[in-house]
Formats: C-alpha cells, structure tokens, sequence
C-alpha cells in the first residue's frame, strides 16, 4: 500500500479495512503462507487468516524496514537497527505467536530446490487444514476474531 496523502484521498485505507473486514467473516478455512516478503497494508490482509505459515528465510511486516527507519531517524540507512528493532523474521514472529508455523527451507534458501520447498508448503497446507476442516464454522470465526484481536497484546513485567 503506497503511504501517500493521494492513496488517503482515494481511499486506500478504507479499502485495505473492508477487506480485512470481509476476510474475517469468511465462513471457510484461510491458510496464509508468506514465501518472501510480506509488507505493508496489503500483508495485513493475510493475517486474517486461521493459520498463518513462513518460510525460514521470509520478512513480514507493515512497513519495510527502510521504511521504519526514515520515519524514526529520518534516513533510511539505519533499516539495519531498524528491521532487528521490528523483529520480522520467521522465527522472531513466531515467538511473538504472530506466525504459527515456520517452514524449513532448503539448503541455500526455497530458490534453490523449488520442488522440494513446494512440496513442504503442501504437506504443511494440508496438515492445517485437516485440522481447521474438523472445526464448527461458528468455532472457525470465534477463534479467528481472538486470534486477531490479540496481535500486538503484550504482558508486562
């Protein structure tokens, strides 16, 4: 989502609402798998999901760490302290219990055996669903309102 006054006068944020809105309600499953970078307003949309799945190696976040920083320090060569202030790695999410389930990548990074990432995306998508598929719709939806309710709830000391 492009972070202008003309995207605001045009109604950008509206839209990105009304989707995440109308994703809530879905009376079916939603599996999310993030296989790279997940970034601004649009990535918002596949939090909305019963399960959200990363690989090892993927970003997901908001704003793009370059992003963060020019807002914060105003210059986007700090998107270093930026990106590990954000904590947007798979495995920092899943900490976090934003992301359910990091997918371990080949040797090198999912590019460099595309069969073999694919194949553990799908084994991973169906093992989910399996499970979501026993669930009531009424039980799917509760479950989905907690879930995204509780993002950004933290405990404190």
């Amino acid at each position: 989502a492009y972070p202008g006054v003309g995207a605001e006068e045009r109604g950008q944020s509206e839209a990105i609402a009304y989707r995440l809105y109308l994703m809530a309600g879905l009376k079916t499953p939603i599996l999310s798998v993030v296989i790279g970078e997940g970034g601004s307003g649009g990535a918002l949309a596949i939090g909305v999901s019963d399960r959200l799945l990363m690989l090892q190696y993927g970003i997901y976040s908001v704003i793009s760490p370059e992003g963060c920083a020019s807002i914060l320090w105003k210059s986007a060569d700090k998107a270093k302290e930026a990106a590990e202030a954000m904590r947007i790695t798979a495995n920092q999410l899943a900490e976090f219990k934003l992301v359910d389930e990091v997918l371990e990548e080949p040797l090198g990074g999912a590019h460099r055996n595309p069969n073999a990432m694919a194949e553990v995306i799908r084994n991973a998508l169906i093992r989910n669903l399996d499970e979501l598929d026993q669930m009531p719709v009424d039980q799917l939806l509760e479950n989905r309102q907690k879930r995204f309710a509780g993002f950004g709830a933290f405990k404190g000391a």
